[in-house]
């Protein structure tokens, strides 16, 4: 349990949510081939701001702060469209769309966790609810665009940076270091493991078929 009562804080909530917009929004522009126009934009970018909150508030038991803050849904939908008008600044660089991605999944990884804490869950739970609220909206943004789920294909770490940020918030926590502070301790890491990740091309090995082995 974590040791200083923490509410997590509405701003916090729609920062995640109108950055989460915006990197979705993104993200749909970037598939053109797929002939999405912009109300199909605007969704995706909705989907990636509101499918981490969303998971995350089905698993605590809790009221999705998604329907009653009354905010929510504005920021997110404010933020996709900057996003659509910022994406063809954007367009011949890929490193905005990764780091923002990176940062988007280490907030809602913060959210996640600290919310699981202050109602109680134990430290394992806590780190789950918050890996949950970090790649909820994507699964969720790879389901509409009708791609592979990121966290399960060899790509680069996508969920394991999410964890490690949200495992070191949780140790933060245990040790009473200001849930706020953990929190940005978790975005940092999160963020440093997946832009590394994607620089240095770090992957899990591929599963091999058995008799693909034998073969060998």
């Amino acid at each position: 349990m974590s040791v200083v009562p923490f509410v997590v804080p509405l701003w916090a909530e729609l920062l995640a949510a109108g950055l989460g917009g915006a990197q979705g929004a993104l993200l749909a522009a970037e598939h053109r081939h797929q002939r999405i126009d912009l109300l199909g934009v605007l969704v995706i970018g909705l989907l990636v701001a509101l499918g981490g909150s969303l998971l995350r508030d089905v698993v605590l038991n809790q009221p999705p702060v998604v329907i009653w803050a009354n905010w929510y849904l504005l920021v997110a939908a404010s933020g996709a469209l900057v996003g659509m008008v910022v994406q063809p600044l954007l367009s011949r660089v890929g490193w905005p769309l990764v780091l923002l991605d990176a940062i988007v999944m280490g907030m809602f990884g913060a959210i996640g966790a600290s919310k699981a804490l202050s109602l109680g869950v134990g430290p394992v739970g806590a780190v789950v609810v918050g890996v949950i609220g970090a790649i909820g909206g994507g699964i969720l943004r790879d389901v509409a665009l009708n791609l592979p789920f990121s966290f399960l294909q060899v790509s680069t770490l996508y969920a394991v940076a999410a964890g490690a940020g949200v495992t070191v918030l949780v140790v933060l926590d245990s040790f009473a270091v200001p849930v706020l502070v953990a929190g940005i301790v978790c975005i940092v890491v999160t963020t440093a493991v997946r832009v590394a990740a994607v620089v240095f091309d770090w992957t899990f090995p591929e599963q091999i078929p058995f008799r693909r082995r034998q073969q060998a």
